[in-house]
Order: C-alpha cells, then structure tokens, then sequence
C-alpha cells in the first residue's frame, strides 16, 4: 500500500515538473524569437537609412561643391556598412557585431557631419527634394531608436525568463 502512494507521489511530483520545465522552456523559444524579429527591424531601418544616402549626398553635391571631404566621408561611411554581411548570425558573432556596430557609427557621424554642413548653405536647405530627404532620414533615424530599443526590451525579457527558469 505504501508503495503505491510512494509511486504515485512520484509519478504526479514528476508530471508536475515536466509540465512546468517545458512551459519555460516554450516562453524562452518565444523571447528568442522576439529578439531575432527585433534584430531584423534594426537592420531594415539601418538599410532604409543606407538607401536614403545615394540622393542625399547627390542633392548636396549639386550646391556644397567644396564639401567634398565630408561627401567622400559619407559615401565610404555607407560603403562600409554594405560591405558587412549583417543578419543573425552576426549577433552570435562578438566580433562581426563590434564591425558592425562600429561602421553603423561611422555613418551617423558622417551623417551629422554632412547635415551640420548643410545649415551653411540656405540655398540648400531650401530645396524641396534636400528637405524631403533629411526628414525621411530623421524617421528613420527615430526607427532605428525604437527599433534598438524594442531589441533591448526582448534581451532583457529573454534574460527574465531564464532567471525565472533557473529556479524551477
């Protein structure tokens, strides 16, 4: 007799963990899958914003002639970029992410560069095509800020889940 309430404690302990074990690990299979959906919005703002650049840089070319420093900086800042593979292996690699993200931030600072030098020439900023480009490029900009900010909220979820995981 007691060996049957033995065997039946065991069996409804070890269901109980079964079911719980496999709960958290379905909710961390979903906080994966956020991260990479995240992962994947950074990366289309970041080629929205890279496909922006070609007529920007052309449109300044038209009236900032002597800028050409800052015009090259910008084109081989976005050559730059291109030329990294991102997808997402590259979070699973430590060093293609710090390129990545290191070319990224070579191409804001161009950028600002080349806006700050813009202010020099009303002509310029009085074009409509120039102001068209620079607010699409300030929305992306501000995609780019949520969409990192969305990816940060889906590690730091995932990171929840496998605390709370662990102690089960």
């Amino acid at each position: 007799m007691k060996t049957k309430i033995d065997f039946k404690l065991f069996l409804i302990t070890t269901l109980t963990l079964l079911v719980f074990s496999n709960c958290g690990y379905n909710t961390i299979q979903e906080e994966d899958e956020a991260i990479n959906a995240s992962w994947a919005e950074i990366l289309n703002q970041y080629q929205r914003r890279s496909d922006l650049i070609p007529n920007l840089v052309n449109t300044v070319k038209g009236y900032a002639t002597q800028e050409e420093k800052v015009l090259i900086a910008v084109t081989k800042a976005r050559a730059g970029v291109g030329s990294i593979q991102a997808d997402e292996k590259t979070l699973n690699n430590p060093e293609l992410f710090k390129k990545y993200s290191q070319a990224q931030a070579q191409m804001t600072s161009a950028l600002s560069k080349l806006l700050v030098i813009a202010e020099n020439y009303p002509e310029l900023k009085s074009n409509e095509n120039f102001r068209d480009l620079q607010a699409q490029l300030e929305g992306t900009e501000n995609r780019i800020t949520v969409a990192r900010n969305r990816y940060i909220q889906a590690v730091q979820n995932t990171m929840l889940q496998f605390e709370n995981f662990q102690i089960i």
